[in-house]
Order: structure tokens, then sequence, then C-alpha cells
């Protein structure tokens, strides 16, 4: 007898919520999206289209009203609803996905982390990019020993749009939990986390450059890790020549890697994994390379074959611990220490100097 999939509530149907989260709830096999939550008319209508019998609602408290109907509630809101969402949600007593950032701050972020402990829920953080193509690529590299012991991981998440959008993503009001730094810098450095561990110096540089913006919009983080690897972050949407995503410096090889991983644009194509033939996979040209004293410019090196991203296993893995079969993909602590470095770079920016964690 198969079991009735999990049904999700998804709170927030913008970018997030309609471009990354509805799609891969759908497509993850044992779970069901049965409400999307938005105030917006035509994106209840847009929901009703993409994803025919949802039920849609106006407000977050209509789906707590009913909580006992559901499995999971994601937050896929503006980042200053997260906090009271998540915690509304817990002691609804339905377990939770909360898009990253999940908070302000650190301290938020574990209180959070208390409060499912306490009621013994799940709370997750759809940190998406540790499934990219180019990372799991890396992990894999780093794994096999093929760089030897590395020294310096340089990751760069760049972007050229020279006019600001607008919108709460490049508010300059603190509580929108705006900018760049808290945006992509969530992903690139959880994704320096997860590769080389804990860190005890941060040191940044944050500006704000497009005439209008009102946060930062050209970022960089240098990171000193416990182990002794050095991580350059750089995260911009003024950049006219975009530098490679990746480049690692070991004892025994680099390896460097352009472009972005397929999945996004994807999905915002319209594509669904499950249904789009080779999901996250790219073509041969944007490999990476693998090499020692040699430019991966000029053809040096060794092309590296791209592993497929792989974005349909976070939900996978949820669904996964919700029928108790396996651990949660992204906690809560593991976003706090995530959050210590981002709040640690704000203050180094903002002083002008190296934060010791």
């Amino acid at each position: 007898m198969t079991a009735s999939p999990l049904r999700v509530g998804l709170i927030g149907y913008g970018l997030a919520g309609s471009v990354f989260h509805a799609p891969l709830i759908a497509a993850t096999e044992g779970l069901a999206l049965d409400t999307v939550v938005t105030s917006n008319p035509e994106r209840q209508k847009q929901a009703q289209s993409e994803f025919p019998g949802v039920r849609t609602a106006a407000t977050p408290e209509e789906l707590f009203d009913r909580a006992d109907q559901l499995d999971l509630v994601v937050i896929a809101s503006p980042n200053r609803t997260h906090v009271p969402l998540a915690t509304a949600a817990l002691k609804a007593g339905l377990p939770v996905v909360v898009d990253k950032p999940v908070s302000g701050t650190a301290a938020e972020a574990r209180d959070l982390a208390a409060l499912a402990e306490e009621r013994g829920l799940l709370l997750s953080v759809f940190q998406n990019r540790r499934w990219d193509n180019d990372f799991l690529t890396l992990r894999r590299l780093i794994s096999q020993g093929d760089l030897g012991d590395v020294w310096r991981f340089e990751s760069r998440f760049e972007r050229w749009r020279p006019q600001p959008k607008g919108g709460w993503r490049e508010s300059g009001d603190p509580a929108e939990i705006g900018g760049l730094l808290y945006d992509l810098g969530s992903h690139v450095v959880d994704q320096a986390l997860v590769l080389f561990g804990p860190v005890t110096e941060v040191y940044a540089e944050s500006v704000v450059r497009r005439p209008g913006a009102e946060t930062d919009d050209d970022t960089f983080i240098a990171l000193t890790h416990a182990a002794g690897v050095r991580s350059h972050l750089y995260v911009s949407a003024t950049a006219a020549q975009l530098g490679p995503r990746f480049r690692v410096l070991g004892s025994r090889a680099g390896y460097v890697k352009y472009g972005l991983d397929p999945q996004e644009a994807a999905l915002r194509e319209g594509d669904r994994p499950g249904t789009t033939a080779g999901w996250g996979t790219e073509d041969a040209s944007l490999w990476g390379r693998i090499g020692s004293g040699e430019s991966p410019l000029t053809g040096g090196g060794t092309a590296v074959p791209t592993l497929p991203g792989d974005y349909p296993a976070y939900y996978a893995s949820v669904a996964r611990v919700l029928t108790g079969a396996g651990p949660n993909p992204v906690t809560a602590l593991e976003a706090a220490a995530a959050l210590d470095v981002l709040e640690a770079a704000r203050r180094s920016a903002r002083d002008k100097v190296t934060v010791t964690l």
C-alpha cells in the first residue's frame, strides 16, 4: 500500500516561491503542494495555473488555522518575515523549511533551532546551492585528494546589473535584511563552511556603487578557517566582466571553473526536474579544468566533467526526514554558523577591522 504524500503549505509566491520551491516540491516523490499563500490575486491565479488543484490562501494565519491538514510549511516570503512565520508555524505544530537567510542574526537562528528541538519538529534551511553542479564537483575533487591540501578557495557570485531593480532585496531598511551580503553572501559563506569548516577571522569590504542603490551591491569577504584554508569570497551586482565561479589552489593542483549552475535558469524558463531531459547537466565547453602551472584560459590542465546539479535532492532529503528515514539536509545551527560569519563581515566592513570569531 502506497503512503499518501505529505501535504505542503508554501508561504510566498514571488521569485523564491514560484521559481525554486513550488517546482521542486511538486517534483519530489512523497510531497504534494497543497496550498500556496499569497495576498496577490495575480499570483494566486498563477499558482493555480501552474499547479492545477493547488489551494490558495491570502494570509499565513489561514494556513495555520488548519495546521492539522498539513505536514510541512515552507517559508519563501521576504526575509523580515522568516523569524515570525517560522515561530508561528512551529508553535502550530508544523515542521518548517525556511529560505535563506533563516534570520537576520545568528542568535535568532539559534532561538528558532531551540524552539524546533523543544517541539520535536524539523527546522531546515533551504541552501540549494549545496547542490550546484560545480560545488558537487569540487567536493568530489577535494574528497578524492585531487588538489592535495587546499590552500586558497576563491568563490565568485557576480552579476552585471548596473541599474537597481528596487524592492525589498535592495532596500536600505535594516529590518528588510536586504543587500548582497545576506543574499548571495549566504550562499558563498555556506559553501565555504561546508568545504573547510569553522572560521577564526573575518575581513570584509562592502560598498554601494550604483546610483540610487540603498544597500551593498559589491562585497568581498576574506575568511581564515581553523583548518588553515583561506577563502576569498566575492558577491557583486556590478561586475562588467565575470570572473571564475571557483578558483581553488592546492598543494598538488588547482581547479578553475567558469559559469553558473544551469538549474536556476532552467527553472525560470519553466523546465522541471523529472520532466526535462538532462536535468542539471551542462555542455562540455563549460567544464572546469584541473592542473598545475598552466592557464585554463589557454587550454592548460585537464577538463573535469561537471557532475549534474541536483536541487531536487534537497526536498527529497526533507521528505525522508519527515518519514523518519534520514538526517536534516541543512540545520538551523549550520545556518547560524554562517550568520556568525555574515554578522562579522558586516561589522568588519563598517568598522574597517578584522573580526575574530
